[in-house]
């Protein structure tokens, strides 16, 4: 325990981009010795990986629409959800609430400013969210994963403190092994993944790309890839028809393992695949989601391209002939993949969940007493059921 046992709020969004962040930070804090709550979305209370000493207090997200009739309906429910969120602070107390983007975390965010309790938020991509966007004025930090943010107003930037964003434990660990080793005879292992929903797009290409490669390079590939449940008999097809030995699966649990034997990885540009991908070292050819909002994909490449350690092709220029003709840049020399992972690996923030739980811990002024944390835990757990 780095000091005095306090409570912290996290509020995040329904998916796994805004809350794999948030349960890396509620594990520190958890660590650390102070209690945690998470406010979410019901999306969000029964996603999978979620601490079980986590307790999910789920919040009215309404959104800020252009429309005005649901704009007042998304009012009405952010104001819902912001009364809720007071009630919640009044019992927890919270030294900080953080959040992590999306709009269940606007109540909790506009609540906590109203009680005047320190704000942090966190930016998972390389452009400020829209939730984020509109947070940022009223908050006292912004953390960032990346060194450029799009969206952001310059007026901000005092206020930003770069961390990176939290990995899995399972995947930092593999942050000290080296790169697996590649010559003119082993194995080239590729691993293909195209997010938590697959990607269709990676199952019409790589098959056919891959098979487009000198046989030099096409005869020692070992593929293991993840593919959306409709199109598996259709990617099983193509790559026995092209006779290139493919694992394949909807999902891989040890997907840490996969990522610790590969030497190049082909899919989409999540901030939690990059996250990954720089903290392990590994080279990529990255095709961003063209209707991520903002674009902002395609902008969490810059810094990894830039560096040497990825390639990344537009969806629209993503054809089965030029996936071949990048792999064969990237693995024209067995150096060459070597190259490129220790510059993705030199992008990489292992901290991350650190310098974040530092950051957080750096607000809220004097700490309740312990025996007042207590009955505050109590109140909190009676009124969870209210709440949720």
């Amino acid at each position: 325990m780095s000091g005095p046992s306090r409570h912290y709020v996290l509020a995040a969004g329904g998916t796994g981009g805004h809350l794999i962040p948030a349960f890396a930070l509620a594990v520190e804090l958890e660590r650390r010795g102070h209690h945690v709550a998470l406010v979410t979305d019901e999306r969000g209370a029964k996603i999978p990986g979620k601490p079980d000493f986590l307790p999910a207090h789920v919040l009215p997200a309404g959104r800020l629409a252009k429309n005005p009739v649901a704009a007042v309906k998304g009012l009405r429910a952010i104001w819902r959800g912001r009364a809720m969120a007071l009630r919640l602070f009044e019992s927890f107390a919270p030294s900080c609430v953080i959040g992590f983007g999306g709009y269940p975390a606007l109540p909790a965010l506009l609540a906590a400013r109203s009680a005047r309790i320190p704000t942090v938020i966190h930016e998972q991509n390389a452009v400020l969210g829209r939730v984020n966007r509109f947070l940022a004025g009223r908050v006292d930090a912004i953390a960032t994963a990346y060194a450029e943010i799009d969206r952001l107003d310059p007026k901000l930037w005092g206020k930003v403190r770069r961390v990176g964003n939290p990995v899995r434990p399972e995947v930092l660990a593999l942050r000290g092994e080296p790169f697996p080793a590649f010559t003119e005879d082993s194995l080239f292992r590729v691993l293909v993944t195209g997010g938590s929903q697959g990607a269709s797009i990676l199952s019409e290409v790589v098959p056919d790309g891959l098979a487009m490669l000198p046989p030099a390079l096409r005869h020692r590939l070992q593929v293991t890839q993840q593919c959306r449940p409709e199109d598996l008999e259709a990617v099983r097809a193509r790559y026995a028809a092209h006779e290139i030995p493919a694992e394949l699966g909807t999902y891989f649990e040890d997907m840490q393992s996969r990522l610790a034997g590969a030497h190049l990885f082909i899919g989409r540009a999540g901030a939690s695949t990059i996250a990954e991908l720089t903290a392990v070292g590994r080279p990529a050819i990255l095709v961003p989601l063209p209707i991520a909002t903002d674009d902002h994909q395609t902008a969490n490449t810059r810094e990894i391209v830039a560096a040497g350690g990825a390639r990344a092709i537009r969806q629209t220029a993503f054809t089965p002939k030029e996936l071949a003709k990048q792999i064969q840049v990237m693995a024209q020399h067995p150096q060459t993949l070597a190259n490129a992972a220790h510059a993705a690996w030199n992008c990489g923030l292992p901290n991350a969940v650190k310098d974040l739980a530092d950051l957080v811990e750096s607000f809220g002024g004097e700490p309740i007493m312990d025996v007042i944390r207590v009955d505050s835990r109590k109140t909190a757990a009676q009124g969870q059921e209210q709440l949720a």
